[in-house]
C-alpha cells in the first residue's frame, strides 16, 4: 500500500480545504435539476458534475471530492475520465458506499442506514478505480420518545463496520451519523443527542477495531430544530458543537468535517466561521458541504453553456468564503 490511512486523512485536511460532497443519489440530483427546470437525464447528471469539477481553481479550496457510483464511471465534456480530472488536480476522489436508508425494525419512525451486503468486493473495485476515502451517511432523528438507544446502537454497529472493511482496503473512512435539523427540539436536546450518539459511535468503532487515527467524523454541527421557536446564534451553536466534540470525539480522530445539514449556503458559512474561532480541541476542523457549495451557482447556471463561467465563479467564491470561515477569518460577503 503506497500511502497509509493517516497520509490520506491528513491530505484531506490539509491547508484549511474541505470535501466536496457530490455524491447525491440520483433522486436527490434529479430533485436539484428540477430547481432549475431541467430534466433527470444522466447527461444533465453528467454536466452538472462536470460544471463543479472543472471549475478553475476548484483545487485551492477542495481536497477531497465523495463521488456518487454513477459519477465515478462518468467522463467530463472533453472525454477525460472525472476521477483523471480531479487527479490530474491533486484532489482526492472518494466514493459513497451506503445504500441509503430504510425502516429500523421495530421502530419505523427512525431508519436504519443499509448497503454493508457485498460491500467487501466493491470497496476493492473503488480502491482499483482511484476511490481513496469513502463515506456511509446514518440518519439521527429527534421527536418524541427517539432516537431510541437501538437506533443509535444499530446505526453505530453499521458504521463501525463499514469503517473496519474500508481500513483493510487502503480506503478513509468518513463516518456520518446525521442528526437531522428537523424538528421543534432546542439547542440543548440537539447537543444531548449528537452527543450520545457520537459516544456510542465511537465506542462500536473501537469495539470492531477501527483505527481511529485513520478516519475522519463527518458531523452535524449542534443546532437548534428548523421548527424551533428560538434558534440559537452562531456563537452558541459554536460553543455548543465544540463541548459536545469535546465530550465525545476521542483526541486520535484527526479530522472533523461539517455538513450543512439543511442551512443555507451563507448560514452555513456563518456557523462554521463562528466554530472555527472557539475551537481549541485536537481535530482539523473543516468542511463537507453539497447544496452549501453548489446551491448558488447551480441558479446561475440553468443547464446553459453561456452561464458556465458565471455559474463556476460562483462556486469559487462561495468557496473560498467558507476556507476563510474554516480559518475565522470569514468577513462576510
Amino acid at each position: 500500500m503506497t500511502e497509509s490511512l493517516q497520509t490520506i486523512a491528513q491530505q484531506l485536511l490539509a491547508d484549511h480545504k474541505g470535501l466536496l460532497a457530490a455524491d447525491e443519489s440520483e433522486t436527490t440530483a434529479g430533485k436539484r435539476l428540477a430547481t432549475i427546470g431541467l430534466e433527470n437525464t444522466v447527461e444533465n447528471r453528467r454536466q452538472y458534475r462536470n460544471l463543479f469539477f472543472t471549475a478553475p481553481g476548484i483545487e485551492q479550496g477542495i481536497s477531497g471530492i465523495i463521488l456518487h457510483h454513477e459519477t465515478m464511471g462518468q467522463s467530463a465534456s472533453d472525454g477525460t475520465p472525472f476521477v483523471q480530472v480531479l487527479q490530474s488536480k491533486g484532489i482526492i476522489p472518494g466514493i459513497k458506499v451506503d445504500g441509503g436508508v430504510e425502516p429500523l425494525e421495530g421502530s419505523p419512525e427512525e431508519k436504519m442506514t443499509i448497503g454493508l451486503h457485498g460491500l467487501d468486493a466493491r470497496l476493492a473495485d473503488y480502491y482499483t478505480r482511484g476511490a481513496r476515502f469513502a463515506k456511509w451517511r446514518a440518519v439521527i432523528t429527534i421527536g418524541q420518545n427517539i432516537p431510541t438507544d437501538n437506533c443509535l446502537l444499530e446505526n453505530a454497529k453499521a458504521l463501525a463496520e463499514y469503517a473496519f472493511l474500508c481500513q483493510k482496503k487502503g480506503i478513509v473512512p468518513v463516518v456520518e451519523p446525521e442528526v437531522l435539523i428537523d424538528g421543534s427540539h432546542d439547542l440543548d436536546m440537539s447537543e444531548v443527542v449528537t452527543t450520545k450518539t457520537l459516544r456510542v459511535l465511537f465506542q462500536e468503532l473501537t469495539t470492531r477495531g477501527v483505527d481511529l487515527t485513520g478516519v475522519i467524523l463527518k458531523s452535524s454541527m449542534v443546532i437548534s430544530g428548523n421548527q424551533c421557536p428560538t434558534q440559537a446564534t452562531p456563537e452558541e451553536i459554536a460553543e455548543a458543537t465544540i463541548r459536545c466534540f469535546t465530550n465525545a470525539v476521542p483526541k486520535e480522530v484527526p479530522g472533523i468535517v461539517f455538513i450543512s445539514g439543511g442551512q443555507s449556503a451563507m448560514q452555513a458559512t456563518v456557523s462554521l466561521n463562528a466554530i472555527a474561532k472557539v475551537n481549541t480541541g485536537p481535530w482539523t476542523i473543516s468542511f463537507s458541504y453539497a447544496r452549501a457549495l453548489q446551491g448558488p451557482a447551480l441558479e446561475i447556471w440553468k443547464g446553459k453553456t453561456e452561464n458556465i463561467p458565471a455559474a463556476q465563479a460562483e462556486f469559487i467564491k462561495r468557496l473560498q468564503q467558507n476556507v476563510a470561515a474554516n480559518q475565522g477569518k470569514y468577513l462576510g460577503e
